[in-house]
């Protein structure tokens, strides 16, 4: 499943607060993105149909809720990006971003540590 980069950032709401009423969630998202109650209450429906909120209807006022956690949109966003862009190859992917990028010291002990215990 896609996810939009505005779904995101409902998603991301709902995690640092792990759910949240309808006006919670227009004063967190306002600021960043001018959104009104209309505008958060239509991408909460639309994503309640894709499965990615929950409405919970047994109180008033409705609390939302992420029915994803963050790490497991991580990993597939992170695996479609991968494929995309990479055909697949996380290697492909490392050596684009080092070719653009310094890494300090910390940085490059840190890759070549996980590399080293990458290796069975």
């Amino acid at each position: 499943m896609k996810i939009s980069d505005r779904e995101w950032t409902v998603l991301d709401v709902l995690w640092k607060t792990g759910g949240a009423d309808l006006g919670t969630l227009v004063s967190n998202l306002y600021a960043g993105t001018g959104w009104n109650r209309n505008t958060v209450l239509t991408y909460l429906t639309r994503m309640e149909a894709k499965g990615l909120v929950r409405i919970g209807k047994e109180t008033v006022p409705h609390l939302y809720y992420a029915i994803p956690d963050r790490e497991t949109c991580r990993e597939k966003e992170s695996q479609s990006f991968l494929n995309r862009f990479y055909s697949g190859s996380a290697g492909d992917l490392v050596t684009a971003f080092l070719k653009k990028e310094t890494l300090s010291k910390e940085e490059r002990d840190r890759l070549r540590k996980l590399l080293d215990e990458m290796e069975v």
